[in-house]
């Protein structure tokens, strides 16, 4: 699994210029991200907290207070898109079922050409050399299959009527049939920082889901790197199934 910060939202000149346009000054913290200038820029409007009526916070202990007072929504003006590498397509079915405050792209099994797809090995094969064995002659099979379907589907006489795309598409749907949770995707994914902040709450935690699990320490570990102070309150802790993240104060 590789996971990739490859954008966030960022403040333009239009901010400074609302400024100007209403003679007014935003003390703001140097080191402090874009993402977070963005929701401090947010929380502030809704008081227009800027010049004599800004309080001297740093943007640390500003969005420290928002988020103590549970003022989250301001949060949602922050989005950071993530470039989600060699999941399965398992986790994936878990991750689009998050829409609030999510955005994704995902690669098709229809368009891209998934003859030499690859699997994600579960937990605990390396223990058991005979099962390890099985799993990847079953691979092998798989694999077999998919392109066994591939050229069936390809030499339907039926398909003589449509174009190529629309052949690749009938010939490619018919083949993923037989293409299961473990193979592996690529997912881009958008969300804004109270989105992320509620999928990590609420998945980074569970014992029994070691992938979800790596996947929200992963993200986490990007994120809070990038905005440290729109990630406050979570850690990375360890259990005998490895690292997870949890949320341990606001």
């Amino acid at each position: 699994m590789y996971i990739y910060l490859v954008s966030t939202s960022m403040l333009t000149d239009g901010m400074t210029q609302f400024l100007q346009n209403r003679a007014l000054s935003w003390f703001r913290e140097d080191k402090a991200s874009d993402p977070e200038l963005v929701a401090e820029a947010a929380g502030r409007i809704c008081y227009m907290s800027f010049g004599e009526h800004q309080h001297r916070m740093s943007t640390h202990e500003y969005l420290a207070n928002i988020l103590a007072q549970g003022h989250d929504s301001v949060l949602e003006h922050a989005s950071f898109t993530l470039l989600v590498d060699g999941i399965t397509r398992a986790l994936s079915h878990q991750l689009v079922r998050h829409r609030i405050g999510f955005s994704y792209s995902q690669l098709s099994q229809q368009y891209h050409d998934e003859t030499h797809a690859e699997f994600v090995e579960p937990l605990g094969l390396d223990e058991n050399p005979a099962l390890k064995a099985q799993w990847l002659q079953w691979c092998a099979a798989t694999r077999a299959m998919h392109d066994n379907l591939l050229k069936a589907a390809s030499k339907d006489a039926a398909l003589s009527d449509l174009n190529h795309k629309e052949q690749q598409r009938h010939s490619r749907s018919m083949a993923r049939s037989a293409l299961p949770n473990a193979t592996c995707t690529t997912l881009m994914i958008t969300g804004n920082a109270r989105a992320w902040r509620n999928l990590l709450k609420i998945r980074g935690d569970i014992t029994g889901d070691i992938e979800m699990r790596e996947f929200c320490v992963s993200a986490y570990r990007l994120l809070s790197q990038t905005a440290p102070n729109l990630f406050s309150g979570f850690e990375v802790l360890e259990d005998s199934f490895g690292s997870y993240v949890r949320l341990t104060s606001k």
